[in-house]
């Protein structure tokens, strides 16, 4: 007999929890799983990848804070097998209503590490009742052992799944793919991507660019956030006419392939999507030391490398020191393939759930 899986998410905007989600939704075995993605608006561009036969419920509640009745409500109407909440804030409400429905087995994926993104007391009052979820899926140790040692989750409750990359997908939107017009000859191009917020550290990365002035070097940013307008002052202020916003790209990963280099400027991660898209896109990366991750990822010199991005004159003497140098792109894709590849993550996320449910 089928089992019900309802996924939560805020939207399908492009992030790390919208893709993970939208992959996983699309390849579990049909003859296994029934799939619902509840959605508090029913936007964002990975809608367009979503399989046809994943259902899609849009309780069009714009806040998160105004989410939570709406959600309830559904999942008594419904009565799933399994509820897969997948947004840091969502799970944390949510924990402390799972008691009602003794039946349905909660699963919570993480996004982050927590004690570094969640600062608002109201909402740190919830992880209290995490341990009431039936498992919690952390990408990474840093996110695993933070919610071991600073929120008292037990050990057993949780999950170790690294994230996928599904290099098909990738393939398919780099086919017949050009170097984008914005990539200038004569020019070393340097590629970012990332919501314009505190957390990815872009105010970082420019000031690493205002040591780059007298090279022949383009940084390009793709994203949008609440940032963006003290970003674009920031790079008014310091006279940064290498660097060039470029908003959200529904397909990002030219801007990757064609790249001389990556760089993650993030001040914490979760497990970050992006870094191993531009290994499976075959790019080098530099990526800030810090936590969520990044050291899993990274194989140094084979990869990519680890600096303190704080450190503004050092990181920007190792941007120049790779770009002097010569990676091969095989290696870098074999890198993130032999360890994060679709099928290889994915089945360990089918594990997880046939391990619930037959659990009682």
């Amino acid at each position: 007999m089928k089992k019900s899986i309802l996924f939560i998410l805020p939207d399908l905007n492009a992030g790390g929890a919208e893709r993970i989600v939208t992959t996983i939704a699309n390849h579990l075995p049909r003859e296994k799983f029934s799939l619902s993605i509840l959605l508090l608006r029913k936007e964002g561009l990975y809608l367009d990848f979503l399989q046809n036969d994943v259902e899609i419920i849009d309780i069009k509640t714009p806040r998160i804070r105004n989410s939570l009745k709406p959600i309830l409500q559904q999942i008594k109407k419904r009565k799933p097998d399994i509820v897969f909440s997948g947004f840091g804030e969502v799970n944390a409400y949510l924990s402390l209503f799972i008691k009602l429905f003794p039946k349905i087995k909660f699963i919570a994926r993480e996004t982050n590490v927590v004690s570094q993104h969640v600062t608002r007391r109201e909402i740190r009052f919830f992880y209290k009742f995490y341990n009431n979820y039936q498992k919690i899926i952390c990408q990474s140790d840093d996110m695993m052992n933070d919610l071991v040692e600073n929120f008292k989750i037990k050990k057993e409750k949780i999950i170790k799944i690294n994230n996928p990359v599904d290099f098909s997908f990738i393939e398919e939107k780099l086919e017949n793919a050009t170097k984008p017009e914005s990539y200038r000859e004569g020019y070393k191009n340097i590629v970012a991507i990332g919501n314009l917020s505190s957390r990815k550290g872009f105010d970082n990365l420019l000031k690493v660019f205002n040591n780059l002035k007298d090279n022949n070097i383009i940084l390009h940013i793709l994203g949008d956030g609440k940032d963006k307008e003290l970003l674009y002052l920031l790079k008014q202020d310091l006279g940064l006419e290498n660097v060039i916003f470029h908003g959200v790209q529904k397909n990002p990963y030219p801007f990757l392939k064609f790249a001389d280099l990556f760089v993650l400027s993030s001040r914490y991660e979760g497990f970050p999507n992006v870094l191993l898209e531009a290994g499976a896109c075959g790019t080098y990366a530099l990526a800030n030391n810090c936590k969520g991750g990044i050291n899993e990822i990274i194989q140094p010199k084979i990869n990519g490398e680890i600096s303190d991005i704080e450190n503004h004159e050092e990181f920007a003497t190792k941007i120049l020191e790779i770009l002097n140098e010569n990676h091969d792109s095989e290696a870098i894709k074999n890198s993130i393939q032999s360890r994060f590849s679709k099928e290889m993550i994915l089945e360990k996320y089918f594990e997880a759930f046939e391990s619930i449910v037959s659990h009682r």
